[in-house]
Formats: C-alpha cells, structure tokens, sequence
C-alpha cells in the first residue's frame, strides 16, 4: 500500500513541487483535505524550529508522516533580519500577497539604501522536516547566496526574488524561469538532499 504523506500546506503550488521533485510512489495529501485540523503557530525562532513545529503539529493531529518547511530571507547587513518574520516583515496584513511582497521588499531597500554593494550579501534558506507523530524522521536545509540589488528586478517568482540578486548569473530571482530557479533554489536544495533519505525511510516501513 501507498504511504500516504501530509504536505502541512494549503498551497497547490508547494505540493505540486514537492510531489514532482520527489517522484516517490507516494500518496500525497494538502492540509486542505483536513478542514478540521488546528493551525500550528509559527513562532519558533529558527527556520528550523518552525519547520519541526509544524511537522509534529500536524503528524499529531493527522497520524500521517508530515513533511513541513519553513524558509525566508536573511540578510547581513540587518543582522540576519528579516529571517523567520520574512513573511511579515512589513508589518502589513494584507490579503493581496503581491502588495505585501511589495511592501515587505519596499521596507528591505528603505533599511540597505546606504549600504555599499559589497555589504549586500544575502541569502535565502530553507529548513525541511519530515515527523510521525512521536519524532523528527528527517531534517534538511538549502540555501541560495547572492546580494541584495537597489530596485526591483524581474516579474517571475514571489515574495524577495525581484530584489535577490545571483551574481553567478547575473540575474535576480525573479528574471529566471521556474526550470532555472528550482535548479539553484534554497527549496530546490533542500528538496534534492531530502529524496534519498525519504526514499530509504520509506523502503524500511
């Protein structure tokens, strides 16, 4: 029989990524096709610890392997902010996710407009965690280098990637295409180092 695995997210987009890079005989399921679950709060104070929060909240509520991420911006300059709050950066609650990525990125360039290129390094992370409901099974992270650019660049992506430069390629993130960014993408990263171990864990069970 086919494991059935939780993807704790509502996003079709995030499951269907995880569902196509992984490519294992898997059945797998979104937190919409449990309505009555309880929300996991996010209030860790690492990637790492949100992704863990999440995976054991929802494996307990559901019984199901649970994979759960948590990812964001840090950058140097701001002493690693916006980091976990990357989401909320500006403060704003806004049901229109393109306005606030563009007030959360408007906020990033208003705190870095005095400082020098050089000083503008950045990189995205992102923190995988795959749990039952007793124990953290797997754990992986990815990152992406790069610097923060003066304006924004690109119309592809979401939330930083118009103002995250990769100097590699002499784009943002938001001038690449999707086969282009999941190749170098925090999330990519992270996904890649996750398939072998989830593909050995799910040979033992």
């Amino acid at each position: 029989m086919k494991r059935k695995i939780l993807v704790a997210s509502t996003n079709p987009g995030k499951i269907g990524e995880l569902r196509a890079m992984l490519d294992l005989d898997v059945e797998w399921v979104g937190l919409s096709d449990f309505p009555n679950v309880k929300e996991i709060k996010e209030d860790g104070e690492t990637f790492a610890e949100n992704a863990r929060k999440k995976a054991i909240g929802y494996a307990k509520q559901t019984g199901l392997w649970t994979i759960a991420d948590d990812s964001g911006l840090v950058v140097d300059a701001l002493g690693g902010e916006p980091g976990v709050k990357s989401a909320r950066f500006s403060g704003a609650k806004d049901k229109n996710k393109q306005l606030l990525d563009h007030k959360n990125m408007a906020k990033t360039l208003k705190l870095l407009e005095v400082t020098p290129k050089e000083k503008r390094t950045a990189r995205f992370v992102c923190c995988l965690c795959l749990a039952d409901p007793e124990k953290i099974l797997i754990e992986t992270e990815g990152k992406l280098e790069g610097v923060i650019a003066e304006k924004e660049m690109g119309t592809n992506g979401f939330g930083y990637d118009p103002i995250f430069f990769v100097p590699k390629l002499e784009k943002s993130v938001a001038q690449l295409t999707r086969e282009e960014k999941n190749a170098i993408s925090h999330r990519g990263s992270a996904i890649r180092k996750l398939k072998p171990q989830l593909g050995k864990l799910l040979k033992r069970h």
